[in-house]
């Protein structure tokens, strides 16, 4: 990132010194052709930086704001022609109007990343109906819970799905290894599953964020900017989000809660399936994968047996509970 800027940077005062030089000897002051030459660089090096953040749907939707914030001071300025004033009085209102219209318009379609349609055509901006917007990480949509979350109503939309999301997938899916390739396949599968569901409203924004380099921050940072939520289950993006104050819907939070009460007391029937940490230790898990620590239940492994829960131990990746068989034994 760093490199794209000293790039830039030659860029422009290569430019300049260039359109100077040229301009020198065609028999213009050196300085004017400097100045114009570092003008056209400036707006080459912003329309590219425009083109790499909202892609060239933003700088449409700019350009249209743009004209129609010039047409609107033309409007406005075509009452000054009646006005008993000097031209040169005249003619400096009228740039002032034009500058200002057209800069506020131009910034305000920058800034502002709403939907923008004109003539049918749509504009930079993600579609959404409405709602606090949902924005889907990378490890959320692998995981694949989300699609059933969102289809039995429970969390409504719209689901923002960021273009530097998806590309992450793509390479994901498109790595060497198998494991991590099937994994990247399953979260593009997932997003067409919610793409296709028409009661679900899922849209790509092509808001990007290059002078930040992470893809958590750039999550962080869009969510900010739209006053949205993150949608995700890892834990350290979690901790990021909620230090910055923003709000964070963890389906691993989601899934904890709506796991049925254990009290210490309370009997279980579960089948031991190994041998725990501790010598005499066997584990077993529950329909909804909670691990189950038996004491003294090693010699109990690939066995169904009846045990008294003895503690819950809630922890940052889940609910473990120890357990022990009643008589002891």
């Amino acid at each position: 990132m760093k490199g794209m800027w000293i790039l830039r940077g030659v860029l422009i005062g290569a430019g300049t010194l260039s359109a100077g030089v040229l301009s020198d000897r065609a028999g213009v002051s050196f300085a004017t052709g400097a100045l114009a030459g570092l003008l056209v660089c400036a707006l080459i090096v912003f329309i590219e930086i425009r083109l790499e953040a909202g892609g060239m749907g933003a700088l449409l939707r700019a350009g249209a704001f743009l004209a129609g914030g010039l047409a609107a001071a033309w409007l406005v300025s075509l009452p000054l022609n009646e006005l008993p004033f000097s031209a040169t009085w005249r003619v400096a209102v009228s740039l002032l109007l034009f500058g200002a219209f057209g800069y506020l318009s131009f910034a305000y379609a920058l800034k502002n990343q709403e939907p923008f349609t004109l003539g049918g055509i749509g504009f930079g901006g993600a579609k959404a109906r409405g709602g606090v917007p949902k924005i889907l990480d990378t490890s959320v949509i692998i995981d694949g819970r989300i699609a059933e979350v969102c289809e039995t109503g429970f969390l409504d939309g719209p689901f923002i799905v960021p273009r530097f999301v998806l590309q992450e997938l793509q390479r994901i899916a498109d790595s060497g290894d198998p494991l991590k390739r099937e994994r990247g396949r399953r979260g593009l599968d997932i997003l067409n599953r919610l793409q296709r569901n028409d009661k679900i409203d899922v849209a790509v924004t092509d808001r990007e964020f290059p002078l930040i380099p992470e893809v958590d921050e750039k999550l962080v940072a869009l969510a900010k900017e739209m006053n949205g939520k993150v949608v995700t289950n890892d834990y350290n993006l979690n901790k990021v989000a909620e230090f910055q104050q923003v709000a964070i819907l963890n389906l691993n939070d989601l899934a904890g809660s709506l796991k049925p009460a254990v009290l210490p007391g309370e009997s279980l029937t579960i089948k031991v399936v190994k041998e725990g940490r501790e010598a005499s230790q066997g584990v077993g898990y529950l329909e909804d994968g909670t691990m189950v620590v038996v004491e003294n239940g090693r010699k109990l492994v690939g066995q169904t047996a009846e045990v008294t829960v003895s503690s819950v131990v809630q922890t940052s990746t889940g609910r473990m509970m120890f357990a022990r068989k009643p008589n002891g034994n």
